[in-house]
């Protein structure tokens, strides 16, 4: 039995204005009249024979039919969308674009890339250092390594390390001026990241909250704020990935056995119709095993306190 299906036109209308429930935004995005959009959507409820939307005190919404169909409709073209990425980019090869928030991409990613390199030398990367949430939903990038909550709608999104937070210093910091104990942090800068609530996080599990109120500098990102450290001009937060290798070869040292946990995590975020493409997949895969091998290393980070978890942003 032959299976009659609707024109893909008027699907593809229908998805994008029950995605943004508007049909100015969904003309925008299909690079079409208002006019057409509402064309198409009235020749779907026509072939259908049942109404898709409705408007609710002025504003657009899916009826009932539309809401059942609306799901199904957004599997079939996503898949669509996989099926021609994997027929467009089949090997591993062509160039990979790659987001990752500035301190990650410079101190944990850059040192390990000549094994990914070296692995797959027809892989042209393009790296992007940035925090911005936007690049995530960027059509320029393949991959994203970025910190947050975990929750960016219409996004494949993979876990990929949970971080604790503790102080980091030069050891020329520590030889010149004593840091024995938390109190001896009043005698030293504190290098913040973000806005400051990292570092009240740390000291109110350290039980010196009154530390926060000293001499201080503010950097507009956590990679300024650990090269200022490195540089030893005073005492920075790290996280158990960012600072891994810095401790390991002696630029940065570990003056307190106390570490936080994060609020959010590091996550793997792409576009549902790449992530089964051989290159992203290899580069994905990559990133995995690059952070098993850090964890089967010995620890390296502070004993972890647990504090009430408060609402913090980590601006990597």
């Amino acid at each position: 039995m032959s299976k009659r299906l609707p024109p893909l036109n008027p699907l593809r209308a229908f998805e994008v204005t029950a995605r943004h429930l508007s049909v100015s935004r969904a003309a925008a995005e299909l690079h079409v009249t208002h006019g057409a959009v509402s064309h198409q959507i009235r020749a779907l409820e026509a072939t259908l024979k049942v109404p898709l939307f409705e408007r609710r005190g002025g504003r657009l919404a899916l009826t009932p039919h539309g809401a059942a169909l609306l799901p199904v409709v957004t599997g079939a073209f996503d898949s669509i969308a996989e099926a021609v990425a994997l027929l467009t980019r089949p090997t591993t090869e062509g160039e990979l674009v790659v987001s990752c928030v500035q301190a990650v991409a410079s101190f944990w990613l850059v040192p390990r890339l000549t094994t990914f390199a070296e692995r797959y030398p027809a892989v042209r990367l393009k790296l992007i250092a940035s925090g911005d949430p936007r690049e995530i939903y960027s059509d320029r990038v393949d991959v994203s390594l970025v910190y947050g909550d975990g929750h960016w709608p219409d996004r494949v999104v993979e876990p990929w390390a949970d971080i604790a937070l503790f102080p980091v210093c030069s050891p020329t910091l520590v030889n010149s001026r004593p840091l024995r104990e938390v109190a001896d942090l009043a005698g030293h800068v504190l290098l913040h990241g973000d806005d400051g609530r990292e570092w009240n996080r740390w000291l109110a599990a350290a039980k010196a909250p009154t530390l926060a109120y000293g001499r201080r500098h503010f950097m507009s990102n956590a990679h300024l704020a650990l090269e200022a450290a490195v540089n030893g001009l005073g005492v920075a937060l790290g996280d158990t990935v960012t600072v891994s290798r810095l401790l390991a070869d002696g630029r940065l040292i570990v003056p307190f056995d106390l570490a936080v946990p994060a609020p959010d995590a590091f996550f793997i975020v792409t576009r549902s119709e790449l992530r089964n493409t051989p290159m992203v997949r290899a580069f994905i895969d990559w990133l995995f095993a690059e952070r098993a091998r850090d964890e089967a290393r010995p620890e390296r980070a502070p004993r972890r306190a647990r504090p009430r978890r408060g609402q913090l942003q980590r601006a990597s």
